[in-house]
């Protein structure tokens, strides 16, 4: 009795220290980089560069949120850079033929939940692999946003609304500016963080995730469950790329390219388990900024876009090592 007592307590504080790790360890790492680049570089903590670096990373930071619901529950969307650029291009058509931006924006949010249902469906009911399903989408969306475009740009109003729904500072303060997409974002990650921690939805998310089976068994509706997961990622998706289309004022066929890998790697960077059943919203917070504020590092210091996909790579593959290392610990 005593040495399984024992053997328990060491699991408990094993998990604990995982936990611990996990929750802190992308927030502290994110102080330490912003702390150095500010020794480093000029202006590094002024209010120019800390507000780009937020508005940055809104467009991958409002994906990231569907997505990290998805991985909690063993799921993954890999459309969801594809069905931005679908939003960005529709927003655009829409506005063109004399919508309402707000409109515009809206409609493109409900077709972009439109076909992440559409591939829950496929995942859910055809019982495919989700990597597969959404593999599948990445292809197909983008080939219809390049379809709806002729291939071209399609260019957004300059001024009024349509710029300052992608671009109008809300709030400055001593040159530190919250624009319209970062408002959104912080907004995006608040609500979805309430959402995974206080809602039936949440719980059941991380259920599903921890063991589908006796998820099912103790009467969670995983097929549901499912399905409001993928819907809601790919109308996080479709926010994202029509915000996007807003603050470059053209809907781009081939924008938000490689978004859906920034996504999965700001989501794992957070401290969610690519295994499923942990994770946090605001885990995936602090990953999106981390990996904009690295990018940021390399543009200062002068070294071109292929750096910082090699540096962003390797730190991913360091991340995950750590947090296989730990997960190990904790079994």
């Amino acid at each position: 009795m005593s040495l399984s007592m024992s053997s328990f307590t060491r699991t408990s504080q094993s998990r604990s220290a995982a936990d611990l790790g996990q929750t802190f360890g992308p927030p502290a790492t994110l102080v330490l980089l912003i702390l150095v680049a500010g020794i480093s570089f000029d202006n590094f903590l002024g209010g120019a560069n800390l507000s780009s670096v937020a508005e940055r990373s809104a467009f991958v930071g409002i994906i990231a949120v569907g997505m990290t619901y998805l991985i909690i529950s063993g799921g993954i969307d890999l459309a969801v850079g594809s069905v931005a650029a679908l939003s960005g291009v529709t927003v655009a058509r829409f506005v063109e033929s004399g919508i309402h931006p707000f409109a515009a924006l809206g409609l493109s949010i409900a077709i972009g939940a439109i076909i992440g249902l559409i591939q829950g469906i496929a995942v859910v009911r055809g019982k495919l692999e989700p990597f597969i399903v959404t593999l599948a989408g990445l292809l197909s969306v983008r080939g219809l946003a390049l379809l709806i475009s002729d291939e071209q740009n399609i260019p957004l109003p300059n001024d009024g609304l349509a710029k300052s729904i992608g671009s109008a500072t809300l709030l400055s303060v001593g040159g530190y500016e919250i624009t319209v997409p970062t408002l959104i974002m912080l907004v995006t990650f608040a609500v979805g963080a309430w959402v995974l921690r206080r809602t039936s939805f949440g719980r059941s998310v991380f259920a599903i995730g921890d063991d589908e089976r006796s998820a099912c068994l103790l009467g969670v509706k995983v097929d549901r469950v499912k399905l409001q997961a993928y819907a809601t990622s790919g109308a996080l998706a479709a926010l994202a790329g029509g915000l996007l289309a807003f603050k470059l004022t053209i809907g781009r066929p081939f924008a938000a390219d490689a978004y859906e890998l920034q996504a999965i790697g700001a989501v794992v960077v957070g401290g969610t388990l690519l295994t499923g059943g942990r994770g946090t919203v605001v885990g995936s917070m602090f990953g999106t900024l981390l990996l904009v504020v690295i990018q940021t590092m390399i543009n200062r210091m002068g070294l071109n876009a292929f750096w910082q996909q090699l540096v962003s790579g390797l730190f991913l593959l360091v991340v995950v090592t750590i947090q296989t290392v730990l997960q190990r610990k904790s079994d």
